[in-house]
């Protein structure tokens, strides 16, 4: 999706910019490559430079509920001390790195809920403008598909995924949000948890998984979360179905603190692993009957997606709030 706009900055007669990323689905950690397209207005301008930001759409708890606003998570400049004369078209390529902890926002082609984007900035004669915002698409890393195809090998499926404003205490977390992808639990653990969160926190060295339970009460006891994390290599060769499998044993059946140790937790104002309005959290992610059903898509494992397209067609929707509101300058800066 791409926006051209004018130069608002400069009005009628100024530049315009158009950002076009490369095809391809991008990986974290990996290169974020394409190019800028400049055209001169009716007169000539000193481009000052050129930038670009990774936004995302991040959800944030406090006292009085949720709220949803856009954070930048990344900038660069990718061009610039040079003058665009009147009517020139002009191109510069870029090739940057994106963050290693970058959510993921498709699985297996099917997008995940999760709203991203690359907004270019024009500094033109001391006067900024966000001129252009496009879409970007990011797939998983071989290590986080891996994981993903064995829970949904051992009968796992997918529930939601967001973005949630924090940090994860006791990780090496960068970004000031952490992904969360929500699932239903396996038939053989139904009876225990309702359902399982997964993080993914990756660095270039590997990735942390954080699981957490939330898990049920019986007759003499309440229902509480417990959770985990465990490390793995970029390029580790593991038997994923047995190894994941004993993730979920272990995070189902952790008793002995029964909650989250003191050195874990979520820091920030929406410290939800502390039990801060946790059960209401977990209730606005869900969208009516159905939500919660996975399909195949190709493979089997954990594919995205539920019978008659209602996954598909609420992201569709999403995205496209999430880029006209940002479009007509009305979304709130994180």
């Amino acid at each position: 999706m791409v926006f051209k706009r004018l130069l608002g900055s400069l009005g009628v007669g100024g530049p315009t910019v158009d950002t076009v990323l490369d095809p391809g689905t991008a990986r974290p950690g990996g290169a974020l490559t394409g190019q800028v397209h400049l055209r001169g207005g009716d007169a000539d301008f000193d481009i000052e430079h050129i930038g670009l930001e990774l936004v995302a759409r991040v959800e944030a708890e406090h006292e009085d509920g949720e709220s949803e606003g856009v954070v930048t998570f990344e900038r660069y400049v990718v061009g610039g001390g040079f003058r665009l004369a009147q009517g020139e078209e002009r191109s510069v390529p870029f090739s940057v790195p994106l963050p290693w902890e970058t959510p993921v926002s498709e699985l297996y082609g099917q997008p995940l809920g999760i709203v991203l984007g690359v907004r270019t900035e024009l500094s033109v004669a001391g006067a900024r403008d966000k001129g252009d915002l496009d879409q970007l698409t990011v797939g998983p890393l071989p290590v986080q598909e891996a994981i993903l195809e064995a829970l949904g090998q051992l009968g796992f499926g997918f529930r939601s995924a967001d973005l949630e404003y924090g940090r994860i205490g006791g990780t090496g977390q960068q970004l000031p949000f952490y992904q969360e992808i929500e699932l239903t639990p396996a038939p053989r653990y139904a009876h225990q948890v309702n359902e399982v969160e997964l993080t993914f926190l990756a660095n270039p060295g590997g990735m942390e998984v954080v699981l957490e339970a939330d898990k049920r009460g019986g007759f003499f006891s309440e229902g509480h979360d417990a959770l985990t994390r465990f490390t793995v290599g970029h390029h580790d060769v593991r038997d994923w179905n047995t190894e994941v499998d004993g993730w979920i044993r272990q995070l189902v059946e952790h008793r002995s603190s029964y909650g989250v140790p003191s050195s874990w937790g979520h820091e920030g104002p929406h410290d939800h692993y502390g039990h801060h309005g946790h059960d209401d959290h977990h209730e606005g992610h869900r969208s009516g009957p159905g939500i919660g059903t996975a399909v195949a898509a190709g493979a089997a494992g954990l594919a995205v997606g539920v019978v008659g397209g209602m996954v598909a067609a609420e992201v569709v929707d999403e995205i496209g709030d999430f880029f006209e509101g940002d479009e007509e300058g009305e979304e709130d800066e994180g």
